[in-house]
């Protein structure tokens, strides 16, 4: 009789603290996205840029905290998935691709893109972090305006955190919960909490060049032209020294 009345006090113990703890890593996570900010810079200049996210976390940091950024890319960019391999194996993160990348591809003929990247974390979840991403300008169509360069917008990516300690996802309003990857590795899907009004500056605009539409005719006439003088002058000389 004693023995299982300890027992069910142990048990509802044990179970108080475990939600207790789930509480307070809650608690904590949510006070962590309040205080947390993104923001991106692109170095470089031409068609090979570098864009510099940068996440500030909160002074009280929860240990264990996973983090994500979500990059939507526009069409007018893109990114190397060669170099992205070869710069994961060296980098302190690793990214995700949600589809193929043609790289030759005009800007036109392309959409935009998604990436996840996974700031790798060894020991206690740092204060900033920092993530490098190589971004390259694609080809745009030539202008018919009088326009020399073309604006392609860059987005601060959106951040997620997850804490394997925190199972109540619902008291994170306005915060929403969305669905990703758990890993680069893209084997399984888990609930993260999304920042919300997290974006505290505007887009970073990137100037690419184009082509001038209005020389089209004259650049295709003239090679043309140049062409036909060739290949008259060329047979002329054949004929004249019997090579054919």
């Amino acid at each position: 009789m004693y023995f299982v009345l300890f027992s069910v006090l142990a048990c509802l113990s044990t179970c108080h603290c475990f939600t207790g703890n789930d509480e307070n890593h809650c608690g904590l996570l949510k006070r962590l996205l309040e205080s947390s900010r993104v923001s991106v810079e692109i170095n470089k200049k031409g068609f090979h840029r570098e864009a510099v996210t940068t996440v500030e976390l909160s002074p009280d940091v929860l240990s264990g905290v996973r983090v994500l950024l979500v990059h939507r890319w526009p069409r007018g960019v893109y990114l190397d998935p060669y170099q992205l391999a070869s710069l994961s194996v060296e980098s302190d993160w690793q990214i995700l691709l949600d589809s193929a990348i043609d790289l030759e591809l005009p800007a036109h003929k392309t959409s935009g893109f998604v990436t996840y990247v996974y700031p790798t974390v060894d020991g206690p979840t740092p204060r900033l972090l920092k993530v490098t991403i190589p971004v390259h300008g694609r080809y745009h169509k030539p202008s018919y305006d009088g326009k020399t360069f073309t604006s392609v917008d860059i987005e601060a990516p959106e951040l997620l955190l997850r804490t394997e300690k925190c199972t109540q996802l619902s008291v994170f309003e306005p915060h929403a919960v969305v669905d990703a990857p758990c890993t680069a590795d893209n084997s399984s899907t888990c609930s993260w909490v999304k920042l919300q009004h997290q974006q505290e500056q505007g887009p970073v605009g990137l100037q690419f060049p184009v082509g001038d539409g209005s020389l089209v005719t004259p650049v295709c006439g003239g090679t043309l032209l140049v062409t036909m003088i060739c290949c008259v002058a060329l047979s002329k000389y054949l004929w004249k020294h019997r090579l054919v």
